[in-house]
């Protein structure tokens, strides 16, 4: 990333079945969304009364509740719809996305967001830490421990890395950045990994909104289908072949 891009997420982090259709939920504006989302502090889903159903669980910050747009907008909502264009109907997304949390955020969350049914957990949290005072070594801990609470539950993880801002140095951005590689050697390949959510969009004013920070509805495609492909080969393992 260029140093221009990295003080811009900076900022923007401080300013706020055969799997295969189902809904996530009215439209709802961003304000709305984001006093829903802190007062459940799980995110928004719809519970589903079929027993069939493969959860998907997304654990993150305003990228993933999608600040600034509705709902439906928000790249785990775009997820849900590649699910159903391609015949996945009993992928549910869950998205428990909130403004301004960050991993310590995650550790109170994760109990109460791994719902029965919840198959895989997308953790795409770590953005807000260093903005927040956390040194790495409390961002690894906390990622260690909502992994280590998935993954005890039976749940998969898919780990969604972040870069740091520039302004904290060389030496903490390569710090932060090993947070992630660390904790997927850590756990010897039992989880996936995306190794930067931003990855295309940060910085980008045609993909961001016009405060250049948070993804627009392009943007948020962009980062959908990204993640898409690795969320669809794990469900076609976890099903015994999908499709």
């Amino acid at each position: 990333m260029t140093r221009r891009a990295l003080l811009i997420l900076c900022a923007g982090f401080l300013a706020g079945c055969s799997f295969r259709n189902v809904g996530c939920g009215m439209p709802k504006s961003a304000e709305t969304a984001a006093g829903a989302e802190a007062a459940a502090g799980t995110g928004q889903a719809a519970a589903s009364a079929d027993p069939r159903a493969f959860k998907i669980a997304f654990l993150g910050d305003s990228l993933t509740a999608g600040f600034g747009l509705l709902s439906e907008q928000a790249y785990p909502a775009q997820i849900q719809k590649l699910f159903e264009g391609e015949g996945y109907d009993e992928v549910e997304i869950i998205n428990g996305g909130v403004s301004g949390d960050t991993t310590a955020g995650g550790v109170r969350r994760i109990e109460g967001l791994l719902e029965p049914g919840v198959r895989v957990l997308v953790l795409g949290l770590g953005g807000n830490d260093a903005l927040r005072g956390l040194t790495t070594r409390e961002t690894h801990d906390n990622l260690a421990q909502i992994i280590q609470v998935g993954r005890a539950r039976g749940v998969h993880v898919l780990l969604c890395g972040m870069e740091a801002p520039t302004n904290l140095g060389e030496d903490y951005r390569t710090n932060f950045r090993d947070v992630f590689t660390q904790l997927v050697r850590e756990n010897r390949g039992a989880i996936n990994f995306v190794p930067f959510l931003l990855e295309g969009v940060a910085a980008n004013p045609a993909l961001n909104q016009p405060d250049g920070i948070h993804p627009n509805v392009d943007g948020m495609r962009i980062i959908a289908n990204a993640v898409y492909p690795r969320l669809r080969t794990m469900v076609d393992s976890l099903s015994g072949g999908g499709g």
